[in-house]
Order: structure tokens, then sequence, then C-alpha cells
């Protein structure tokens, strides 16, 4: 499978963000929401977004090796953020730095849409992922 991650000429230039993915492959690969639970459903990270932001990449990881999949294989990621604030944007990067660190990342194009909340206590974030694979 091939994943091509593209920043077109008169685009800002974001780290670890593309604003385009072109795939070619024979699956799609849809991951539903992903959240800062460890396998036992345990919060990991209370209050801390950064450290959920990384539990959820360490989740996406175990759901993309579960389809014989990486992260070089995803095309797109949906962000949902509780009660978020622009300021929260240092904290949320620091997560993915934090990930990036632990994992192999691709940078594929991404949204981030602060909710009100999300749907249990304590949760500040929450990923769906598509992926593309032979």
């Amino acid at each position: 499978m091939a994943v091509s991650l593209i920043n077109p000429d008169g685009h800002v230039q974001i780290p670890l963000y593309h604003h385009l993915a072109v795939a070619s492959g024979s699956r799609q690969v849809h991951i539903a929401g992903q959240v800062a639970w460890d396998e036992h459903g345990e919060l990991v990270a209370p209050g801390d977004l950064a450290g959920q932001v990384a539990q959820v990449y360490r989740n996406v990881a175990k759901a993309l090796a579960a389809a014989g999949a990486t992260f070089h294989d995803v095309v797109r990621m949906t962000w949902y953020a509780a009660g978020w604030k622009r300021e929260m944007y240092d904290a949320f990067n620091a997560g993915v730095a934090q990930a990036a660190r632990e994992f192999d990342l691709a940078a594929p194009p991404a949204a981030l849409i602060g909710v009100d909340v999300l749907f249990e206590p304590g949760i500040l974030v929450e990923a769906e992922v598509t992926a593309v694979v032979e």
C-alpha cells in the first residue's frame, strides 16, 4: 500500500501535519472513536490532555496492528476535544510529540473539533481513524 502525504504549494506548513493524503490499496480500515482507556477500561491520565492524547495513539496503534496496518497506512484522523480552548493546543501537541517518540508516526490529514463534552466525564479527547491497506 502506498500513502503519499502532501502539503500543496500555497498551504501553511504545520509540523506533524499534512493537508492531503493520496492512497492506493484495496482495503479500507475504519477505527471507531478511541479514547484514553487502558485494556481494563480505566481512564489513563485523568485531567492530563497530553497524556490522554498519547494513550489514544497507543490504542490506535493496537487497532491498526489488528488490521495489519501501521500509522503509515492512515489517511485521516478526526479528533474531538471536550471543552476545547485555543490555549489547550500546546498540551495537545505535547501528546502528539510523545506519541511520535513512541511510534513511527506519519502525519495524515486531520481535523480537531471542539465539543462541549464527550460521552463520559474525564475523557478529554477521542479520535476516529481511517487507513487504507493492501
